[in-house]
């Protein structure tokens, strides 16, 4: 196990006093820099950059940092989900630490599509199935993982499989659909 202690630290950001949102830290009494390439090689959409010994993803609309010495997450709705979302990451980094030797380390910097490049695969119908009022603001969502590919109906059209491919190959946590 990597990470057996740790500090805990809930707030509200102070950019946004008031906010019904909360951030979460865990302060680490180990240095974490030698697995975030492995992270790196199983988070998809997970961007390493190595000089500044971090890892950032995106989780269900949550920004996710990794760093030498703190897990945090921000965007999290309540106390208890930030505590629950915390846990949740070092339970990742210990499993992923123990399954090391299985995993090829992956020591580059990815880049996470820009949402005009998800916009241009998509249907480009501003139908609302998605719950969105127009296909941009849904590729917006998509960008940051708060939609998945699923949401989108006509996706599943014929028309739109290659579309649909060339999105599950760049689309952060994509689960393949249809």
């Amino acid at each position: 196990m990597l990470i057996e202690q740790y500090d805990l630290e809930i707030f509200t950001p102070p950019c946004d006093p008031g906010a019904e949102r909360f951030a979460a830290k865990a302060h680490l009494t180990v240095d974490i820099s030698s697995i975030l390439p492995y992270l790196n090689a199983t988070l998809r959409g997970a961007v390493y950059l190595p000089e500044a010994r971090a890892l950032t993803w995106k989780k269900g609309g949550h920004n996710i940092a990794f760093h030498a010495y703190e897990i945090a997450s921000s965007n999290v709705e309540d106390r208890t989900e930030a505590v629950e979302e915390l846990e949740g990451l070092i339970a990742l980094v210990n499993r992923t630490w123990e399954r090391r030797a299985e995993i090829q380390p992956d020591f580059s910097t990815h880049q996470r599509p820009t949402p005009m490049t998800i916009f241009k695969l998509l249907p480009q119908t501003n139908c609302k199935q998605c719950g969105e009022p127009t296909c941009y603001t849904f590729a917006l969502r998509l960008s940051t993982s708060q939609k998945k590919l699923a949401d989108c109906p006509p996706l599943l059209e014929p028309q739109y499989a290659q579309k649909r491919l060339a999105l599950e190959e760049i689309i952060i946590d994509a689960p393949a659909i249809g």
